[in-house]
């Protein structure tokens, strides 16, 4: 059996350090108390390589554009540094939600959709197609999550996917109301995109209506 010099404990099992000041242990290691955890060992390496990856990508574009004063195209007038430091950032957060626990696949999805659209038009104003980036880009995405939640929902047995699958009438009637008291034409892709928010609302309410009406009673404490 394993012992600490400084504890004066003696530790079973085959840990190497203790497990109260970390110090070296003495003595002869005896069969594992624990299976060894190889899946995570070996996600942990490749989490850790990923994220080496990334960082290297970040200190060499920022090396690149302030220090050397680099431009990828001539006559750019920003810094393309910041912008892959934003991307690969919300790159490790997609990850890091992958990896979390408790999270439906149709949170995560939601989640990554709309950094992903913050980010894509913070690009697009810098490239000048921030204009062609909400009029048709973004309600095209919109309107693949809210499919994409709808079809979720339904096939999701815990009722997590629902307050999404709501939510998406709110996203689909949002743009429209807003672009209607600017006194602003509505792009045809807008309101196709409004028209599937409702036609998801309306398939929820007819195969889980039950479903609906509860999750609507949980979310607002009724």
């Amino acid at each position: 059996m394993m012992n600490c010099p400084y504890c004066k404990i003696e530790v079973g099992g085959d840990l190497k350090k203790c497990p109260f000041c970390q110090s070296k242990l003495n003595g002869e290691p005896e069969r594992a108390y624990f299976p060894t955890q190889i899946t995570l060992k070996i996600q942990s390496f490749f989490y850790k390589l990923q994220l080496f990856l990334v960082w290297t990508a970040i200190i060499s574009s920022l090396g690149l554009d302030f220090l050397f004063h680099v431009k990828l195209y001539p006559g750019m007038n920003y810094h393309w540094s910041m912008l892959v430091f934003m991307w690969l950032a919300v790159l490790e957060f997609g990850i890091i939600r992958l990896f979390k626990r408790g999270m439906s696949s149709s949170r995560i999805m939601t989640i990554i959709v709309f950094i992903t659209i913050v980010m894509t038009s913070i690009t697009a104003y810098y490239l000048g197609y921030l204009r062609f980036m909400l009029e048709t880009v973004v309600p095209v995405v919109l309107m693949c999550t809210m499919i994409a939640n709808f079809v979720l929902a339904m096939i999701d047995k815990n009722g997590n996917s629902m307050v999404y699958l709501l939510s998406n009438l709110v996203v689909g009637i949002l743009p429209y109301v807003v672009l209607y008291f600017l006194k602003k034409s509505c792009p045809p892709v807008w309101i196709v995109s409004l028209l599937i928010s409702v036609i998801v609302f309306v398939g929820a309410i007819i195969f889980k209506g039950r479903e609906v009406i509860s999750e609507i009673q949980r979310r607002l404490n009724m």
